[in-house]
């Protein structure tokens, strides 16, 4: 006559107890690290954030800088092989005297030429501007637009014209984001038998601003 075997036991109160001290410390190592790495991104983005929902009552006065210079004659005879319609950057030795004579970096930089004119954008974080050269006089045109501090925090919070660093950074301060609220979220799962507010109150956290959406936004 067979018999079945045993049920295995069940784990102990002692093995339990190693793990959740085990997943406790590793989860609040996590934690604070990536408290510690997006804490000052935090502070810019929820401020940003309050000022870019605020913008139209937060003045900003617009500064205009204008600054001329008229291109050397050798380099303006280099423009005369440069073609009539095309959207390439100027030669780098034109975009070298831009850097040193109007303090413009236009090297690698898009342009509209034309026969008589070549246009380069240069929009940036708080601000806008523009350069024109004159392809007959030489003479050269730099306007540069910049709208205060403020303009410039809500355009790094939008990474409006920030350039592959400041994309860079946001894509790992997002991952930092992530890691803080997913351990955060695993930590209450674990304190959350000692603590009843918990579940009540993160729902509150996802009903508001659905409710938000769902009867005021159209």
């Amino acid at each position: 006559m067979s018999t079945s075997p045993a049920p295995a036991p069940a784990p102990s109160a002692a093995r339990l107890s190693s793990a959740r001290a085990f997943w406790l410390k590793q989860l609040h190592q996590w934690h604070w690290m990536s408290a510690s790495v997006s804490l000052i991104g935090l502070i810019l983005f929820a401020v940003t954030g309050f000022t870019l929902n605020h913008a139209a009552q937060i003045p900003a006065e617009p500064v205009v800088v204008e600054r001329t210079a008229t291109l050397p004659a050798p380099l303006l005879q280099r423009l005369e092989t440069f073609p009539a319609e095309t959207t390439d950057p100027v030669p780098d030795a034109v975009a070298r005297w831009a850097s040193s004579e109007l303090d413009v970096s236009i090297a690698g930089r898009a342009t509209e030429t034309t026969g008589a004119e070549i246009y380069v954008a240069l929009p940036r974080p708080g601000g806008d501007g523009w350069m024109t050269l004159d392809r007959q006089t030489g003479e050269a045109l730099v306007e540069v637009t910049t709208r205060g501090p403020i303009a410039y925090l809500n355009d790094l919070h939008k990474g409006r014209d920030t350039g592959g660093a400041w994309s860079l950074f946001i894509d790992v301060f997002a991952v930092a984001c992530l890691v803080f609220a997913l351990t955060g979220l695993a930590l209450l799962v674990l304190h959350a038998r000692n603590r009843r507010m918990t579940w009540p109150l993160v729902s509150l956290g996802l009903l508001i601003p659905l409710i938000l959406s769902l009867i005021f936004i159209h």
